[in-house]
């Protein structure tokens, strides 16, 4: 996600409202049942490698990567200098001959492929990487310098001999430094505050590119979207001046060494306590006795299993309180928040940690424990953005753009930090499925208490979200979802990727499939894939198989084609011209767009009855007669009363008998 975060979720619409909206003819033509019901073409075949029914296959293999890094930081001259040791496995069945890396800080240079693919030209570069030894140690502990090969944002390392399959592995050795970009980093930055400068520090080591059964090296540039990492184990220290906190993804290892006697004691009780708990008070910022020396440097050892990646916050100006999180089987973690003093109080950042830990806690419960024993949220200007533990969130925010930014980001724990799909390529499998999992979490915290999400509160008239994404869906420029996540125009990136993913899956968890089919299905999709890479095809066939249902109509026109829908009512007769004897709806499919839908029909004494139509009915049929049985005069008949479905044309939705 990007620094525009708050504006997303099923609100950040408003980014595309402002678009010029082709809409498109929409006639009894345009629905084919032969095109809408055609077999469906998954991206990605069935192998031995991924099953036909969404498992992993038999045969299914994933590389692994362990980090050990050490890194400086330097305040002044916003350098950070470090060298890491990467023990790769080569788990494919195939022979390596070179390993590739991800290089993200040439993003920043002025050559960089990515400057000139956004809507205009940076004004602000860093010189990117300097890579100063790149060596292989072979399992052996043979130890030698290797070539490399800068491409963009990409390294090419070639090995002097080729890694083997099945289980090959060496140790990387690459010594690097680079300068911290400002605020225009986006995803990560040097910012200011009142009591010294924030550094917000991601995508800051050299990471292994994904080798796997797809693609073989995954060598996407990073242009603007996100990431696509190996799982591994990481160890690392980050030094920095004496005065400064570091707050860094997964545990902390020497707390004595960094912390006073006080907020070690501090930190225990929030272990302990489902209120907020003060381990660094904002009269303490300033004042030397909260850090247990008053000159040289501190060194930050973090520890963290089974993750992808790690980031980490580190100032002299940060406030910071913690408190237990509540995990499933008695387990528990931490929920921590580090700003600024102009960020706290009770009516924005001092509610951060609550808002942290109710939204773990829920995500947790509904979906799948939360793996770390950390979780951070920290303050600055990247707000917001997500990494592995950790979440930089906006140190401007308060009350509901602080919940709704923080449960978001903290929510892509699940998508795409423990469901490991491609962001770079499919993005929505990372946004959509996180602001889907937004919409429920904002219900049940606090009693609802900023809900609803999707209550078109957002949107110009109070209009809901199956008005505001029928007119996107309108739009001819619109991209489908099934796209490269680099070539869906800014515009519509939150429109598309977050907004249309996400309202897709409430349409298939309350009008398609149902929440007592979808729930366990969707859990168990967040099981089987936790710390693998699922691709856009394994989800498709995975809720397929789970719950029962043959879901190929949906996935074409929702995701491969960005289909619009059109249901109406066509004409309301009395059966046999009696009352008494029911009632005969004529409904009409006019768009490509197929969806189950709701018949409402209501009598002369105010009663209703409601009548499911399922998809099923325009398998063969453009026009379908609907009986429904009832004793009373009928004083109007609706399709989709609730304006629960995306329908671009509410006019000839209902018709009212005289």
């Amino acid at each position: 996600m990007t620094p525009s975060t708050a504006r997303a979720l099923f609100g950040s619409v408003l980014l595309w409202l402002a678009l010029p909206v082709m809409a498109a003819a929409a006639d009894s033509a345009a629905f084919n049942p032969q095109q809408a019901f055609a077999p469906f073409d998954y991206p990605q075949p069935a192998t031995a490698y991924r099953s036909a029914s969404g498992l992993p296959g038999p045969a299914y293999w994933q590389n692994r990567a362990d980090y050990r890094i050490t890194a400086t930081l330097d305040p002044a001259s916003r350098k950070l200098d470090g060298s890491e040791v990467i023990s790769y496995t080569n788990n494919s069945p195939d022979a390596l001959d070179v390993l590739w890396l991800q290089l993200d800080q040439n993003r920043y240079r002025k050559d960089a492929r990515g400057a000139f693919t956004g809507d205009k030209f940076p004004t602000e570069f860093t010189d990117g990487y300097r890579i100063t030894s790149v060596a292989v140690e072979d399992a052996h502990g043979r130890k030698q310098a290797v070539k490399w090969v800068v491409s963009d944002t990409r390294m090419q390392v070639r090995l002097p001999d080729a890694l083997p399959g099945h289980g090959g592995k060496l140790q990387l050795h690459v010594a690097w430094s680079f300068t911290v970009p400002g605020e225009f980093g986006g995803r990560m930055d040097v910012n200011a505050s009142r009591n010294g400068e924030i550094f917000e520090i991601a995508q800051w080591y050299p990471r292994m590119a994904v080798y796997d059964d797809l693609r073989g090296w995954d060598t996407a540039p990073y242009l603007n979207s996100e990431f696509y990492l190996e799982y591994g184990d990481f160890d690392y220290a980050i030094t920095v001046p004496w005065n400064m906190i570091v707050a860094g993804s997964g545990e902390l290892l020497n707390p004595g060494d960094v912390l006073t006697a006080t907020q070690q004691k501090r930190l225990e009780q929030a272990r302990r306590s489902d209120a907020t708990v003060m381990i660094r008070t904002p009269a303490e910022v300033n004042q030397p006795s909260s850090r247990p020396k008053t000159s040289g440097t501190l060194t930050w050892h973090f520890r963290m299993h089974n993750t992808r990646d790690v980031a980490f916050g580190a100032s002299a100006a940060y406030v910071w309180d913690a408190a237990r999180i509540n995990l499933p089987e008695g387990k528990t973690a931490l929920a921590m928040s580090v700003y600024p003093v102009e960020s706290a109080g009770p009516q924005a950042w001092g509610r951060a940690t609550e808002f942290l830990k109710a939204s773990t806690e829920y995500f947790s419960k509904q979906w799948y424990p939360y793996p770390w024993p950390v979780a951070i949220n920290e303050a600055g200007t990247a707000g917001g953005m997500e990494y592995p533990g950790i979440t930089f969130d906006s140190k401007r925010a308060k009350g509901k753009s602080l919940h709704m930014v923080i449960a978001h980001e903290i929510g892509h724990i699940w998508f795409p930090m423990i469901v490991g799909s491609n962001e770079r390529r499919d993005a929505w499998m990372d946004e959509g499925f996180n602001t889907f999992i937004d919409v429920y979490e904002d219900d049940a915290f606090n009693h609802g208490e900023y809900a609803p999400k999707r209550d078109g509160e957002y949107a110009p008239g109070g209009g809901n979200p199956a008005d505001e994404i029928a007119r996107v869906m309108m739009d001819a420029d619109a991209p489908p979802l099934l796209i490269g996540a680099d070539m869906v125009p800014e515009k519509y990136r939150h429109p598309i990727t977050y907004f249309k993913a996400a309202f897709g899956m409430v349409l298939l968890r309350e009008q398609i499939i149902g929440p007592e089919r979808f729930d366990p299905a969707f859990r168990r999709y967040i099981a089987t894939w936790a710390y693998k890479h699922p691709s856009p095809s394994d989800f498709f066939r995975f809720m397929e198989s789970e719950t029962g249902e043959d879901l190929g109509w949906f996935w074409r026109g929702w995701f491969q084609h960005n289909w619009t829908l059109d249901l109406a009512v066509q004409k309301v007769a009395y059966t046999d011209g009696d009352y008494r004897k029911g009632v005969d709806v004529t409904l009409a499919n006019l768009d490509k767009l197929v969806l189950p839908a709701t018949l409402d029909v209501v009598y002369d004494d105010g009663s209703k009855q409601q009548v499911r139509v399922p998809w099923e009915t325009w398998q063969q049929h453009r026009r379908y007669v609907v009986h429904v049985d009832g004793t009373r005069q009928v004083t109007s008949v609706s399709i989709d009363p609730g304006h629960a479905l995306p329908d671009h044309d509410r006019s000839n939705n209902s018709l009212q008998m005289k």
